[in-house]
């Protein structure tokens, strides 16, 4: 039997799938372990590790871009002005996360890291209504109404609002919120060379600080550091491109469950590897955060096929 694209069937569309499956789960695998490569770059600071990989990372896109002879597409992006404003916030949302993501996993807060991305897919659906003026599906505003109440519930519990999980989760969905102006007028790789370069910048006037300031380990902690902190790039860029892989081959919904597979790493390494605490609170805590999530998931399946049905409703 051969691939239909009317029916969407066939040998060639299976490959496709399980593909986007091994693509998707590679990507947020591989983004759940990262707290364990933070933790080797002791005793670099989380701005030294930022930094570095902000720079790293255009050094091996710029290499990637060449090889595949893409370099050609990044020149027309840092033509679009418009483009290049988009990335240049995009750039500093980013590296805002990624330090706050360093910061935690490096000083034994993975677990409030785990529930900031926990809580991610929530606050973009918010920041929709909020930003976009979309409407949301009644399984949605459920969700949002549970992940309130568990922060309202963790703030009362802990004494205090967990800051970390929301700086997180409000950091990226920003960043997503800006990069959907870009939209797929250019490829991931590109997007990422062009937003990292744009803050690259700062990133050298970081290194220059920290130089000056005797707090730069690059090449003062040996070969094995050195190379650690130069991976940083590759361990970057990899994910993404497997997501973006993933993103191609598989539908939306699909990818965003996927997703869940990152902070559920992260949440196991930190109470079997990092030994982070886990007290009832905190159960409870996640307890309610992890029903937020099930409603989340639960519209993501039962959206398609309603707007299937719709479909077929009003072709009748």
């Amino acid at each position: 039997m051969t691939y239909n694209a009317e029916t969407g069937s066939g040998p060639d569309r299976k490959k496709r799938t399980r593909a986007g499956f091994l693509y998707g789960f590679g990507a947020y695998g591989l983004w759940g372990l990262l707290p364990l490569y933070f933790v080797l770059l002791l005793p670099a600071t989380a701005y030294e590790i930022v930094s570095m990989r902000v720079l790293f990372s255009v050094l091996f896109c710029l290499i990637l871009l060449a090889l595949t002879r893409s370099l050609g597409t990044l020149v027309q992006l840092f033509r679009d002005g418009k483009a290049v404003i988009a990335l240049v916030i995009a750039g500093v949302l980013i590296a805002t996360n990624w330090l706050l993501y360093v910061v935690a996993t490096t000083t034994g807060h993975t677990l409030e890291a785990s529930l900031g991305y926990f809580i991610n897919p929530i606050v973009a659906v918010l920041l929709g209504v909020i930003v976009l003026r979309e409407k949301l599906r009644p399984l949605q505003w459920a969700a949002i109404a549970v992940g309130f109440l568990a922060v309202l519930i963790m703030s009362v519990v802990y004494g205090s609002v967990p800051w970390l999980s929301l700086a997180l989760a409000f950091s990226f969905g920003f960043y997503g919120l800006v990069k959907s102006t870009i939209g797929g007028r250019y490829p991931a790789l590109v997007t990422l060379t062009g937003e990292t370069a744009a803050i690259a910048p700062l990133a050298l006037a970081a290194v220059f600080f920290l130089n000056s300031d005797g707090q730069i380990t690059l090449f003062s902690e040996g070969a094995g550091h050195f190379w650690l902190l130069a991976s940083s790039g590759i361990i970057t860029a990899v994910p993404l491109l497997l997501f973006g892989s993933a993103a191609a081959r598989l539908p939306l919904s699909t990818v965003g469950m996927i997703q869940y597979v990152a902070p559920i790493g992260q949440f196991i390494l930190a109470i079997t590897v990092l030994n982070e605490s886990m007290p009832l609170e905190r159960w409870i805590g996640f307890g309610i955060v992890w029903c937020a999530v099930l409603l989340m998931i639960l519209d993501a399946v039962r959206a398609p096929r309603a707007r299937r049905l719709q479909r077929e409703r009003d072709a009748a």
